[in-house]
């Protein structure tokens, strides 16, 4: 007998609604890092932007977003996360406007900041909102789809952002994102009542904020230009900025960042070690394989992005999966088991040679793909469900910018090591031999972070203990 579907009630619309919105964001986010990628050529073009101009585009948006996330993910929980996360909509929104109609670098590069500001109020809140709207039992399976979106926007936007551009140019880019934007405002505005938050009149670490923008800042640049001088000078100045911060943090009575996040809780700090290891790990991975398939295995351009889409794709198809199952399998067993296929992909890559059969290579992207859904949705789940429900915001935006940090971890390392082992020219075939050897080294160095990722998943004990109660 056919049983009727179950009453669509205010809590289930609710649900329906934030999870909706959420996503979108997050796919947003990536996709337009990604898709802006591809254009920066075309851009190139008809804005006559220098090089180190045309490096700025990229860079300041995340960079901007690094230093915002923390900050705002603290102001979130005070003032209301569905407030900043509307807010940060509404300023992605305005200033894909300004891009699209950006004639010169300056309103181009302020385009990107403004972006960036946008996507970190809405990345820090919108993981907080779902952890705040869904009860424990049914978020895992939710945390799932909302980094699925995250890998469909990574995986889609060089491809999309390719066509787009090539049909109509780069500005169609972010006129895309008008309607996307509009779209989650109106359903957000409808649909998404009530509010998260958690009332504070204690006064606002002014001056941790300030100290961990410097930091981030320092560190970020500096790791994009870490081959120069002037690179190495910004990464001691970011780490002696955030050993100011830690120690400030320490001495504050309202810190921005409690500390005792990872002092404390030892869920929370070996799960944020081993999303930040895991993406120090994997990030390069893309860019690495995309310059050997094309150098040394003389592909081209769109035959190595149509077998690199591989990986993400079976990221995004086995997030929601693995999220459902993360509900019933504690996400240390699982995250470490991701961790551990994850490695032996990566480790399979130091053999990488002048023939490898494209088919082998294929099922490697398979294999690290699954070794990353599996980590990925356990690892976020156990991150929000180690801290109380007052501190989703901070949680949300330390996860993120763990991300990040890994990210650019990633790409500093592999820059650096194909600079020493290569220089600065141009990759010739008499260079094949030397550049083989210099991607079996990144891989090494990204075996061994992944390694240092499986360690503190290992060590995180048992699944975060998810708070329970009334939303705030």
């Amino acid at each position: 007998m056919h049983n009727p579907a179950p009453p669509v009630t205010a809590d289930t619309a609710q649900e329906r609604s934030a999870l909706l919105v959420c996503a979108l964001t997050s796919f947003l986010g990536p996709f337009g890092v990604s898709a802006i990628n591809v254009a920066l050529p075309a851009m190139q073009a008809e804005l006559h932007l220098k090089t180190v101009t045309l490096t700025w585009v990229p860079t300041m948006y995340m960079l901007v977003m690094a230093i915002a996330l923390v900050p705002l993910g603290a102001l979130a929980d005070r003032l209301g996360r569905k407030k900043i996360f509307g807010m940060g909509l509404w300023l992605y929104t305005l200033a894909s406007l300004l891009g699209a109609v950006a004639h010169h670098a300056a309103p181009l590069l302020i385009c990107r900041g403004l972006q960036g500001v946008g996507a970190g109020m809405f990345i820090s809140t919108g993981m907080a909102i779902l952890t705040s709207v869904f009860p424990p039992k049914r978020r895992g399976r939710v945390i799932g789809i909302y980094v699925a979106a995250v890998y469909i926007g990574l995986s889609a936007g060089p491809f999309v952002g390719g066509l787009l551009t090539g049909f109509w140019g780069w500005r169609c880019l972010f006129w895309l994102m008008l309607p996307l934007g509009a779209f989650c405002l109106v359903l957000m505005r409808c649909y998404l009542k009530g509010e998260w938050q958690n009332p504070d009149s204690s006064p606002f670490d002014l001056a941790g904020c300030v100290l961990y923008a410097l930091a981030i800042a320092a560190l970020v640049y500096g790791a994009s230009i870490s081959a120069t001088r002037a690179g190495q000078v910004l990464l001691a100045a970011g780490l002696l900025c955030g050993v100011a911060f830690v120690l400030h943090q320490y001495k504050s009575r309202h810190p921005v960042l409690d500390l005792r996040l990872f002092t404390a809780n030892r869920s929370f700090a070996f799960s944020s070690f081993a999303a930040l290891f895991n993406y120090s790990a994997t990030y390069a991975v893309t860019f690495t394989m995309s310059l050997y398939l094309q150098y040394i295995q003389a592909m081209t351009p769109q035959a190595a992005g149509a077998l690199l889409v591989a990986q993400p794709a079976v990221m995004a198809l086995g997030s929601p999966l693995v999220g459902r199952l993360s509900e019933r399998v504690p996400a240390r067993l699982l995250s470490s088991a991701g961790m551990l296929l994850t490695t032996i992909g990566i480790a399979c890559y130091t053999q990488l040679g002048l023939h490898t059969p494209k088919s082998w290579i294929f099922c490697n992207l398979l294999l690290i793909g699954t070794g990353f859904a599996l980590f990925s949705s356990p690892n976020i789940s156990a991150i929000m469900g180690a801290v109380d429900r007052s501190q989703y915001g901070v949680a949300s935006g330390v996860a993120a910018i763990m991300r990040l940090l890994g990210q650019m971890t990633s790409m500093a390392m592999a820059t650096v090591v194909l600079s020493l082992l290569l220089g600065n020219v141009a990759i010739t075939p008499a260079l094949y031999p030397r550049f083989l050897g210099a991607i079996h080294v990144v891989f090494c160095c990204s075996a061994v972070f992944c390694s240092l990722g499986l360690c503190c998943s290992l060590a995180r004990g048992g699944q975060g203990d998810h708070k329970k109660g009334p939303a705030i």
